[in-house]
């Protein structure tokens, strides 16, 4: 089958149903309407330009065909014809804005094939933003243009705060991101083009933890709702390229991400406290995780009890990050039914990341995680659960946070539910095969692996399987699992394993077969 994941006014993009992570095995034709309009050997493609209210055929060999019609549009019209020049030299912000706020609503804005030098740009509700292929939206490199949001206002009538910023789980000032909305619905950024942070030819990038107000992301949506981002190429933020907080129906469908391995926090995707989000058909090669999953850091955890809910992570593919997917570590608001699956892993640190640690709380619920048919290579670690995290905050190297003692459960534990990993492919690992270190006082629920096959590089490195205190390198190790309340291993072959294929400490009930 053919599975239609978006059709908008010009573009649309769709699925093929098969058990292929990523790729379909074969190059395939397209026909639109008759005519072949493109090949692809990936599962999910799009096509583009397409004219609104419009009826098609989509056709690939093998599969039955789709109908679909594209949707309506109030006008279309050109950022050219606001004065936008487009060379990548003229300053074109104010011809940008002036365009979005003239838009009426159902609206879309053209860019056509040049770089456009901007600022920071505030979009609102109701309308498209349409970058055809060789449209650059080329970020300022002037700091100065970049204005400072505060985390929190007092609503001068009720005395209430109002949440405005944030940085890294916490409501403090940030910098505006160069495409940046709150409280708004129905926007989509669709086509070929792309959205470039320019960080590699500013200052983001010096001296980054000597800043105390948050860079920059490339694209941030605060409180909003029916997002559709398709297509295009995010690239060089000066922090996290893509970020949705508390915002509810995301679609990220067929968008590539880039960063140079070196660059600093760079992640490629992070929704945080976010509801029903699906990421399909994405590609990512960043310079630190390619997809986090937040909730925030325990104050928004305890105020807003808001969870990242509902996230399906489906047919993408993540290159060279520290993590493939990572969970946390300011999830204190928690993650909740998490599905990936025909997705492939190649040469990150980690494959699933979870990070979380004493004193991210009560709230810190981690439960119901499915990863299947997963290919990876390279991938130095592939299963990374860790409860004791040392990264980032003051108190990391604590007694608390360093102590093996079962401590008293309270307010401050997190909890790790449910963790269902199988029918996975795991080639050239380094470190370990799988690692999983849950608290004494709260040992992780239930982990479940089954048939999956790990093999070692011939010149595997050694190291750190997981970031917490104390931690021992490794290197070919096998699956070490400590504080876990059921375990089952099920059909696991480990191929050049060293030393002890499966480790089970304080695990209260194992099944292996």
């Amino acid at each position: 089958m053919i599975n239609i994941l978006y059709a908008g006014s010009v573009s649309a993009c769709f699925e093929l149903e098969n058990n292929s992570p990523y790729y379909s095995g074969e190059e395939y034709a397209v026909r639109l309407n008759g005519e072949e309009v493109m090949t692809s050997d990936r599962n999910v493609f799009s096509l583009y330009p397409l004219k609104p209210n419009t009826e098609y055929t989509v056709e690939v060999e093998g599969h039955e065909p789709v109908h679909f019609t594209t949707i309506s549009e109030a006008c279309a019209v050109s950022v050219k014809d606001f004065g936008a020049v487009g060379d990548g030299v003229h300053d074109d912000t104010e011809n940008i804005q002036t365009a979005v706020n003239c838009l009426p609503e159902g609206g879309r804005l053209y860019f056509p094939e040049g770089t456009y030098s901007t600022a920071p740009i505030n979009l609102k509700s109701h309308i498209t933003l349409d970058l055809s292929e060789g449209a650059v939206l080329l970020g300022s490199t002037d700091v100065s243009r970049y204005p400072v949001i505060p985390g929190t206002v007092t609503d001068i009538v009720t005395g209430e705060e109002v949440h405005t910023g944030t940085w890294e789980g916490n409501a403090i000032p940030m910098h505006q991101a160069l495409l940046f909305a709150e409280h708004a619905e129905d926007i989509r950024i669709v086509g070929k083009g792309t959205v470039d942070g320019n960080a590699q030819n500013s200052e983001w990038w010096v001296n980054v933890k000597e800043r105390v107000t948050g860079r920059p992301r490339l694209i941030f949506f605060n409180r909003c709702k029916d997002i559709t981002i398709h297509g295009i190429t995010a690239q060089n933020a000066a922090s996290w390229q893509l970020h949705p907080y508390f915002s509810q129906k995301l679609d990220f469908l067929d968008v590539s991400i880039n960063a140079p391995k070196n660059s600093p926090n760079t992640d490629a995707l992070d929704p945080e406290a976010c509801d029903y989000v699906n990421i399909i058909g994405c590609k990512f090669s960043v310079g630190d995780d390619c997809i986090a999953i937040k909730s925030g850091k325990i104050e928004l955890g305890r105020k807003f009890k808001q969870p990242a809910n509902h996230h399906t992570i489906r047919n993408c593919i993540m290159q060279f990050g520290h993590g493939a997917i990572t969970l946390g570590s300011e999830m204190a608001g928690g993650v909740k039914n998490l599905t990936v699956n025909r997705c492939i892993f190649a040469h990150t640190d980690r494959g699933l990341r979870i990070k979380t640690r004493r004193g991210r709380g009560k709230e810190a619920v981690i439960d119901g995680v499915l990863f299947e048919n997963i290919k990876m290579d390279g991938v130095l670690t592939p299963i990374v659960i860790n409860m004791w995290y040392n990264c980032c905050d003051p108190d990391r190297f604590s007694e608390y946070n360093t102590t093996r003692e079962k401590l008293p459960v309270d307010d401050r534990t997190p909890y790790l539910g449910k963790f269902t990993f199988r029918d996975m492919d795991c080639e050239n690992c380094h470190v370990a095969a799988c690692y999983c270190d849950g608290l004494p006082e709260m040992p992780i629920e239930e982990i479940t692996v089954e048939n999956i096959r790990f093999t070692y590089d011939e010149n595997a490195q050694e190291g750190v399987p997981a970031m917490k205190n104390n931690a021992e390198k490794l290197c070919r190790s096998g699956m070490y699992f400590d504080n876990v309340r059921k375990l089952t291993v099920k059909n696991v072959e480990l191929d050049g394993c060293v030393g002890e294929p499966l480790t089970a400490n304080h695990v209260d009930e194992l099944i292996k077969e």
